[in-house]
This record gives C-alpha cells, structure tokens and sequence, in this order.
C-alpha cells in the first residue's frame, strides 16, 4: 500500500507521485508519516522535508504551510518548497543578504513586509541547511 503526496506551493505543484512515506517538519517538531496514518492536520514549518520511495530519499526545503493526511493522501500546501537538486545555494544567499538588509529598517517597514521578509529569510536558511548538510 502506497500513499500519494501532493506539495503545492502558491506558483506550482513541486511535487506530486506515489511514495512509501514521508517526514514533514512541523512547528511541533518532525512527523513521519507511513499508509494507514491517522487523519491529521498540521502547520508545516521551514525545513527539511524527506520522501522515502523504495530505496530512494528525495529532499525538498520547505518553509510554512500546512499539511493534510486524510487516508492515503497527503497534501502539503507550502509557502515554499524546492527539491534539494534544484537549491541554488549562490541565490539563496543573495536573497537573504537582501531581506536581512531591508530588515535592518524595520521602523520604517510595514508589518507584512517585515513578516514576509522574514519568510524570505528563514526559506534561504532552510535551503542553505539543506545543501550544506549534503556536501
């Protein structure tokens, strides 16, 4: 028995195929789920999350969101995903230089923005994590 994964972000489906299972991080730390897991709903966090398919791993970056287990499916809506091969460490880096400057001013910086900048920040983290802990 397999179950289906679905990740979708705002721009795209990342990810979407028959999988043995998957580890999603949670703002209630890592959850793995295998077939026949309990119906759940839960608020992703950024991070790594792992998809086991046979003897394969596939790592994706992820960075909020929600995640949805209802029988043998499961749905992750994500503000951000990318797929480990396709991290590009050189941007990640620009992108949370950017961010962290226009942080700097945060008094003169409208509260979405600095929460969407800070979401920047923590999804250049996550893939930069991700990335060096593979080399």
């Amino acid at each position: 028995m397999a179950l289906t994964l679905e990740i979708v972000t705002p721009e795209a489906r990342v990810y979407s195929d028959s999988i043995d299972g998957v580890v999603i991080p949670t703002v209630d730390g890592e959850i793995g789920v295998l077939p026949g897991h309990i119906p759940l709903l839960t608020q992703v966090d950024q991070g790594e999350l792992r998809v086991t398919k046979g003897s394969a791993t596939l790592l994706l970056a992820v960075s909020g969101g929600f995640a949805q287990i209802s029988g043998d499916k499961v749905s992750v809506l994500a503000e951000n995903a990318i797929q480990e091969e396709k991290i590009d460490e050189h941007a990640a880096e620009n992108a949370m230089k950017r961010a962290e400057d226009e942080l700097r001013q945060k008094e003169t910086l409208p509260p979405a923005e600095i929460e969407r900048l800070e979401g920047v920040v923590r999804f250049a983290v996550a893939q930069l994590a991700l990335r060096r802990r593979r080399k």
